[in-house]
Parts: structure tokens; C-alpha cells; sequence
């Protein structure tokens, strides 16, 4: 994947050391050769609020529908999606998995008819954003739009509104997909405790 290293999002990404090449397994099972660790970015707060604040405008610019409040599948999105809240001035939540599926918890409540805003750190397959939508209209509220920093596959299609800081073609392969150069490698799972450990090093 080639990256406009003039784009100042991508400027961003690449000196928090965020963008990573290898042979990743996403949490979708999908493998890919470039992983996004928006984690990094969050290492430091004014890169984190410089990058919230991008998308933050963006949403002002483009969401077309009031919103009432926040709802962020845990855990990628909790930091983006209370940062995002805290600029917009809109309260924020988030879901969390329980026995395999989306639940709120924590004494989180959603009002019948209340109109959601969902944000993601990034969206790969968009399956735990349709699962996060289940979790929210089981409870009456109305997923009006989605909005990450990061949108890894343009042609991810999600019934609602995307409005993403950066959109990047990122080729994701199943198993027996696999090219031959990334069968070669060494396969890391992002978030597991031994890589985080090696990111410290």
C-alpha cells in the first residue's frame, strides 16, 4: 500500500509509529500486511486531541442528522468516541461484549427514539459496527451515522452514513488467500499481551 506521506492525518500516524507492516490477523480473521494501531496515537494526548479534533470538524461538516448521543463498540473506540463527545458536547457510551454480544452496561441507558451516533476507531468489515447497532435499537434508540478515523476498505458498505478522517485500500485475504510473501512471515495478532510487550521494547 502506497501512503501520501503529504497528508498531514497520515503525517500523524506515522510519527506516533501507528501504521505497522507485517502479517497481521485482524479481529475480523481476516489477514492483512498493514495494521493500524490507532492505540498510538492516544499515547499522547495532544496528538490524540489534534486528531479527534480533525474528525470532529468533519462530522460537523458533513452529518446531516441531529444526534443525541455517542455509542462506541468497546474498546478501539472508547477513547475516540468520549474525545469526539467532548468536543461535540454530546454525551457518549459504549458497549461492551458479554458472553460473545454487544451489551450496555454500567448503568449506560438509551432513550426510545434517541438518535446515535456511532464512532469507531477503525472499520474493517463493519461487523462490530452492525453489531453495536443491534445493541442499540434493542434498546430504541436510532443509529443515524458512523464515524471513525480510520476506514480501512472503501468498499465496506454499512446502512447509514460513514464519514471517516482517512480512507485507505488495505488488502484484507482469508486464510486461503493467503500470497506466498505473507505466508513467510511471522504472524502477529494486534492487541494480544505478547505484542503490546514487544511494541514497548
Amino acid at each position: 500500500m502506497i501512503l501520501d506521506k503529504n497528508n498531514p492525518v497520515i503525517k500523524e500516524f506515522e510519527e506516533a509509529r501507528a501504521i505497522l507492516h507485517g502479517h497481521f490477523v485482524l479481529s475480523s480473521g481476516l489477514h492483512s500486511d498493514t495494521y493500524i494501531q490507532c492505540a498510538k496515537i492516544f499515547e499522547n494526548p495532544s496528538r490524540a486531541m489534534k486528531v479527534c479534533e480533525l474528525l470532529a470538524n468533519k462530522i460537523k461538516k458533513e452529518l446531516n442528522s441531529p444526534i443525541d448521543l455517542i455509542l462506541s463498540p468497546a474498546i478501539g473506540g472508547i477513547i475516540v468516541g468520549y474525545e469526539i463527545g467532548r468536543q461535540l458536547g454530546v454525551k457518549t457510551m459504549f458497549c461492551e461484549r458479554v458472553n460473545g454480544k454487544f451489551e450496555l452496561r454500567r448503568g449506560f441507558e438509551i432513550k426510545k427514539g434517541e438518535k446515535i451516533l456511532l464512532i469507531e476507531d477503525v472499520i474493517t468489515t463493519g461487523k462490530s459496527s452492525l453489531e453495536a447497532v443491534i445493541c442499540a435499537e434493542d434498546m430504541g434508540g436510532k443509529v443515524v451515522a458512523e464515524a471513525s478515523l480510520i476506514k480501512r476498505n472503501s468498499e465496506t458498505k454499512l446502512p447509514f452514513p460513514v464519514i471517516s478522517l482517512l480512507e485507505l485500500s488495505i488488502k484484507n485475504y482469508s486464510e486461503a488467500e493467503l500470497p506466498k510473501e505473507l505466508e513467510q512471515l511471522p504472524v502477529t495478532k494486534p492487541g494480544s499481551r505478547e505484542y503490546l510487550s514487544n511494541c514497548l521494547k
